[in-house]
């Protein structure tokens, strides 16, 4: 049985060093997003109701766009997913102990974290 999927609240922009500051001004001075957390290296925005994470990552080259999916049961997604031959990239970052969730990527390269529902209000990640 294919388990329930939906959009999660969460859109991370993973941006290298040498953009972070000059995309941090776009959202924050050009574009007026309301900033709603500060915990070096994140940002956080208000973004219609989801939260536009920006998170420098020094090592990488370009930047890359990180979504989330949510479902009811991440073992069965889990299988789910592993049946329709979507890859597993657990190794992208690491996620807190105990938290109920995974990362997959997309065809088109696309990392996505895949949780458990989460109440309202609630961030998968603690965060």
């Amino acid at each position: 049985m294919k388990p329930r999927f939906g959009a999660g609240r969460n859109i991370a922009l993973k941006i290298p060093s040498h953009q972070f500051a000059a995309t941090l001004a776009f959202y924050r001075d050009i574009l007026g997003l309301v900033q709603i957390e500060q915990e070096q290296p994140l940002v956080v925005f208000d973004y219609a109701g989801m939260r536009l994470w920006l998170d420098e990552v020094p090592q990488l080259s370009q930047a890359e766009l990180w979504l989330e999916v949510t479902t009811d049961d991440t073992a069965a997604a889990a299988k789910y997913l592993e049946e329709q031959g979507v890859a597993r990239c657990d190794g992208v970052e690491a996620l807190p102990k105990g938290f109920d969730g995974f990362w997959i990527c997309s065809p088109a390269g696309i990392v996505h974290l895949v949780c458990r529902d989460q109440a309202p209000g609630q961030d998968p990640a603690g965060g």
